[in-house]
This record gives structure tokens, sequence and C-alpha cells, in this order.
């Protein structure tokens, strides 16, 4: 029987406290720089490139590499789950905000409209890579400038796709969602208990 242990390449909080709330058991995998600065994880958006092609190329490229880190480090191997969040406004990916300036204009571009949350997952081990994709539908009720400014103010918006996260203060914009909670906060439970099974994890 394998170990019951993962490696998680994020450095996302929520997403540790997803893994934990379900009981998976896991080791940190961190890249030794950023991942927006490892060539082979790139995060750019490619030319003509649709929303869900991008989430689930970045999600299966932190995977990828990080078992090949794995070999590298000469390190006991387990699956490496990653994941990726980003917001599909009109067809047009909004990740996170490079300052608070970006971020009010991100909330003033939601307000009182929808939009699609994608997070894509992707598990790699000994040369095997799968993926799966969680697409959400949100609803911001319309929102003041003076709403904007406090919650920009707060900090909470700057290291999250889309400037907002649904489990903080951002829950009092939202009227409504279609779709998975976990998904939108960073981790789809659902979709990744099935890919942990399909690598072989006891859950």
């Amino acid at each position: 029987m394998m170990d019951p242990r993962i490696y998680l390449a994020s450095r996302s909080p929520r997403r540790r406290e997803l893994l934990t709330q379900i009981g998976v058991r896991f080791d940190l995998l961190l890249f030794r720089t950023g991942s927006r600065e490892d060539a082979e994880v790139s995060e750019a958006w490619l030319p003509g490139e649709a929303p869900d092609a991008y989430v689930q190329r970045v999600a299966r490229a932190k995977a990828v590499f990080g078992a090949g880190l794995l070999t590298s480090r000469r390190v006991v191997t387990r699956p490496v789950l990653a994941a990726d969040t980003t917001l599909d406004l009109d067809g047009e990916i909004i990740g996170k905000p490079r300052d608070e300036a970006d971020a009010a204009e991100i909330l003033a571009r939601l307000s009182g409209r929808s939009h699609q949350v994608l997070t894509a997952i992707a598990m790699a081990r000994d040369g095997r890579v799968e993926h799966r994709l969680s697409i959400s539908e949100v609803c911001f009720r319309p929102l003041s400038a003076d709403e904007i400014r406090r919650y920009v103010q707060s900090g909470e918006p700057m290291d999250k796709a889309g400037a907002y996260g649904i489990q903080g203060r951002a829950a009092m914009f939202i009227e409504d969602i279609k779709g998975s909670h976990s998904g939108i906060v960073g981790l789809p439970l659902c979709e990744t208990t099935l890919l942990l099974r399909d690598f072989g994890y006891p859950i």
C-alpha cells in the first residue's frame, strides 16, 4: 500500500486548509522561486488562449514541474498536487491584482455582474499526469465606490485571483453562486477527491 501522503505544490494557505478539511495528509513542495518566475510554469496568458485552456495548462505545468523536482532532489516520490485559479470575465482572464488601484478597478468591473471562476487541479507522479477542471458562476451585487475602497484597504484582495476572497469579507458582495464553493476558494474538493482516488490515495 502506498504511503498515504502527497505533496502540495502551492503557497496558498486556503488550499492547505481545504486539504486538511477532508483529511488528506500532505507535505508542502515549494519551488525555489515564485511560480511566476519559473519558465517551466509560466503563468503568462498566451495569445488566443481560452481561459479554461489557460488554467488547465498552468495547473498541469506546476504538477509536472513539482514531480520533476522530487526526482532532481532525490527525495521520496509521492503524487504531486497542484492547482490554479482564475476568473473569466467576458472571455478575459482576470488574475491577481498588481496593486491597490488594479484591485479597485477589477472589483468595479465585477460589480453587479456575473463571472466565472475556473480552478484546475492536476496531479503528477512517475511520468503520469491527470487533471480536472471546476467552473463556477459567481454573481456580485452592485458595489459602491466606498465599499470597494474599504475592501481594498483591508488588504484582502491583494493575493487573490479576481481581487476577492469568497471565504473572507467579500462574501458580503456575493448574491449567488452556481458550482463549487471550495472551487471558488481555490481547491474543488469533489474533483480533488476523485483525482486522489485515481492515483490510489485512500480517501
